[in-house]
């Protein structure tokens, strides 16, 4: 089923090109793919399929694919990462930022930090048709739902809400969250290596729910993370919507620069 969403991808871009106009058809592919991010039926974070299959699918050269390509990213719609594939973008500036990927858990741990869990809600249920195209499966399939906060002696520093493909994780939902990380669990019970995730901060003002969760006014300023991770394989297995207190968890990352490339010499 993995490949329905995928699969509906190229055939409805492609049922809207038509041949006989003048229109260019990589002017007539960017305008389709633009419409269908607009509409929201590919949100932030989606994953295009590889520039070869998603040609195939459009009857078209991977140069006119290619083109169209161009178009969306120059608008900022779409951004290119090398070796992850072409995805959906925010419409804010978006830098990439290569860091190491840790849960919250594991960062606690290494720190010597002791936090308690609770578990809001851990069941299987339908994933909302956004979700569904991102961890790349049909509308209508069945995922985890997971809801924590997590809590220092200082009172509550996060709150998790995890989707999870039950069909890559069988029985997940049988599982004690309360003592149990979430990635520990899909890699030591289900043999599935998290390997890689695209993740994006925001400031936001908290909701109720938010509000209720972390023990902080409504509307006080927290942040927001989303998440989408990948196995070493490729395939997504896991979104996530996390909001932090930042009034009493900071988030750090420590990154590694490239080094520059030499400046070319001059002919002689």
């Amino acid at each position: 089923m993995e490949n329905d969403v995928t699969g509906i991808e190229g055939k409805g871009v492609s049922s809207r090109l038509d041949r006989s106009t003048p229109v260019p058809l990589h002017v007539q592919i960017a305008e389709a793919i633009r419409d269908r991010i607009g509409a929201g039926e590919w949100p932030v974070h989606y994953r295009l399929k590889p520039e070869p299959e998603l040609a195939e699918d459009l009857g078209v050269s991977r140069g006119t694919l290619r083109r169209a390509l161009r178009t969306l990213i120059a608008e900022g719609l779409l951004v290119q990462i090398r070796g992850k594939g072409t995805f959906v973008t925010a419409a804010e500036l978006e830098p990439a930022l290569a860091q190491e990927l840790t849960t919250l858990s594991e960062d606690f741990s290494a720190r010597g930090i002791v936090t308690d869990v609770i578990v809001e809600d851990c069941r299987l249920t339908i994933a909302p048709r956004p979700v569904a195209a991102l961890l790349d499966i049909a509308p209508q399939s069945e995922v985890l739902h997971l809801e924590r906060i997590r809590a220092t002696a200082d009172g509550p520093v996060a709150y998790l809400v995890n989707i999870v493909r039950a069909d890559l994780a069988p029985g997940i939902e049988t599982t004690d969250f309360t003592s149990a990380s979430l990635f520990g669990t899909l890699e030591t019970e289900f043999d599935l290596s998290v390997a890689t995730a695209r993740r994006t901060f925001i400031a936001e003002a908290a909701d109720e729910a938010v509000a209720s969760a972390l023990q902080v006014a409504v509307g006080s300023p927290v942040q927001y993370l989303q998440q989408v991770s990948y196995l070493g394989d490729g395939r997504a297995v896991e979104y996530s919507d996390v909001w932090i207190n930042s009034s009493r968890l900071r988030v750090t990352s420590v990154l590694s620069r490239k080094a520059p490339r030499p400046a070319p010499q001059p002919s002689r």
